[in-house]
């Protein structure tokens, strides 16, 4: 029952949000562990709209103890629940890119330059899901995956903001430039534009440096612009997350002024 390291983070989900989200949003789950009852009691409200749920979708479930839920556990805050899914798919850029133009006339993507956190990709889907982010772009070599540590720590955000993976980053960011007219936002402490002056306007791909190198050269290039943030405390960065929900809010809230003001 127990998984080699990589296969499991890649196939397995934990956390009551991360499952139910799964449930609800018609994912298929193979097969689910959830936490026994003790003698004389019945499982919590959440646990049991869980198990409800598996049933009606006849999902194999097994009843087993928190010790063998921990031994499962790679997060070590499974909450009484894994599910066993299929590696979660990603999306094919072009698709990505059509179902964000069938939405708006001017969607948002995210592009990762090899960010390696998993918290940190947790959060970015957690602030696109919030600000409605059309989609994030990742490459496929040097960069976090999609894995059962980001899924929990994305509290479900993870079924509903497509992931496309691409072999290489800045071709794809040429390629939507050039034949699909994205403007390319580079965020860059030393970036040439403050974070609140810029302009977003128009189809934008806002690009997200890696922990500590930021963007690397080949992706600078790219860009058709870059803000900062300006800061003024004692420690002169923020998490990478953090900074661009920052950037992302607020090119949300520029577009809704500019369309209002239209």
């Amino acid at each position: 029952m127990i998984k080699p390291q990589d296969e499991f983070e890649s196939s397995y989900l934990e956390g009551r949000n991360s499952v139910f989200e799964a449930l609800s949003s018609g994912r298929d789950i193979n097969k689910m562990w959830i936490l026994e009852a003790a003698e004389g009691q019945r499982l919590d409200r959440d646990l049991a709209a869980i198990l409800r749920e598996a049933k009606e979708r006849r999902i194999v479930v097994s009843r087993v103890s928190r010790n063998v839920l921990n031994k499962m556990s790679t997060t070590g805050n499974h909450q009484g629940v894994i599910a066993q899914v299929a590696s979660h798919d990603y999306v094919d850029i072009d698709d990505v890119v059509d179902a964000a133009f069938e939405k708006s006339n001017a969607p948002i993507l995210l592009a990762l330059d090899e960010l390696k956190d998993s918290f940190n990709l947790a959060s970015l889907l957690r602030i696109s899901d919030a600000a409605g982010v059309d989609g994030i772009i990742i490459p496929k070599h040097r960069s976090i995956a999609l894995n059962s540590i980001v899924s929990k720590l994305s509290a479900g955000a993870i079924e509903y903001v497509p992931v496309a993976r691409v072999t290489n980053l800045s071709q794809t960011l040429r390629d939507l430039k050039d034949k699909r007219g994205f403007w390319v936002c580079g965020t860059d402490m030393e970036g040439s534009v403050d974070y609140d002056k810029a302009d977003y306007s128009g189809p934008l791909v806002i690009v997200v440096g890696s922990e500590g190198d930021g963007m690397r050269k080949n992706i600078r290039q790219c860009c058709d612009f870059t803000v900062n943030i300006p800061m003024t405390g004692h420690v002169n960065s923020l998490n990478a997350a953090v900074a661009t929900g920052i950037i992302v809010f607020e090119a949300v809230r520029y577009r809704r002024d500019k369309t209002k003001a239209d």
